[in-house]
């Protein structure tokens, strides 16, 4: 629901363009890629360059896929914990979580070992948590938390409010951020070292980076990926999906309404009409462009 906004957008420039947009669905990443190398999907907006490698190489790669334009870049992934407790017990780094005295701060089940708010089940984060978990030796003081994401963070939320230790994996753009705000509210945890699955093994600490602070997941972006026939045979479309990008601070604080309880579908298709208003001679450009190919 968080990447139904950008999707929005698009589909209004395809409408523009003279195109009817189906219902948009709302589908776990791998199925969105298998259906898009099938030819069941035409498009998705939330192809997460690095992060959704393996869905887009499992689905056909270049021969059924085409990576197009970048929507939005410099996405932050990582682990955070509550700047109260961070500043108390002066944890700045993940690989802190193997002192069982640090991790039983983090413990909500009463089972000794720190609950981590992980990713749904067919997220990519999914493996990257499980992976660092064995790269920094935290197997016997830390587990992943698994169920629907949004779900588990409204809990952690709950629990922030009432002053317990929360510890999450997060990403940018998302509300959680306008929430609990990094440097305020939260603290970003450092990793010890750069360690990364198979599909990304060519990455450095300098992929992982930010401001000097290595989170331990590749800064990514955003592009849309299109079946290759249709893209090809729809070159106003491609030209389109070439084109549109849309500020990281734009999907935030529309992810901050989707928080506040504007979530339904005409909630989200208005957010877009009001995004395409406020950037009307650009949005404009785009379509002229796109049918002028």
């Amino acid at each position: 629901q968080e990447e139904q906004f950008q999707t929005e957008i698009v589909n209004i420039g395809l409408e523009k363009l003279g195109y009817t947009i189906k219902e948009p669905k709302q589908i776990e990443y791998v199925t969105a890629h298998l259906a898009l190398g099938n030819g069941d999907l035409d498009y998705t907006a939330v192809h997460w360059e690095i992060g959704h490698t393996p869905f887009f190489e499992k689905s056909g790669g270049e021969q059924k896929l085409e990576r197009l334009g970048v929507i939005t870049s410099d996405l932050w992934q990582g682990y955070q914990i509550d700047k109260k407790t961070a500043d108390k017990y002066n944890i700045t780094s993940l690989e802190q979580l193997k002192d069982p005295k640090i991790a039983k701060l983090f413990d909500s089940d009463g089972d000794g070992k720190a609950n981590l708010i992980g990713c749904n089940s067919g997220w990519f984060c999914e493996i990257m948590i499980e992976h660092h978990i064995k790269a920094y030796g935290l197997e016997d003081t830390v587990e992943q938390d698994q169920g629907t994401y949004s779900a588990l963070i409204v809990d952690a939320i709950t629990r922030y409010n009432q002053g317990q230790p929360i510890l999450y994996y997060t990403w940018t753009p998302m509300w959680m951020a306008a929430v609990l705000k990094p440097d305020q509210d939260v603290v970003w945890l450092e990793v010890p070292f750069t360690d990364l699955p198979e599909s990304q093994k060519d990455l450095t600490a300098k992929d992982t980076s930010v401001n000097g602070k290595n989170l331990g997941f590749a800064i990514d972006r955003i592009r849309i990926v299109a079946n290759k026939k249709f893209a090809s045979a729809n070159p106003a479309a491609k030209r389109l999906f070439e084109l549109i990008q849309i500020p990281t601070e734009d999907i935030n604080a529309q992810n901050e309404l989707l928080n506040n309880g504007e979530d339904s579908s005409k909630d989200i298709r208005r957010h877009a009409e009001e995004w395409i208003e406020n950037h009307q001679d650009l949005f404009d450009s785009w379509v002229e462009e796109a049918r002028n190919v």
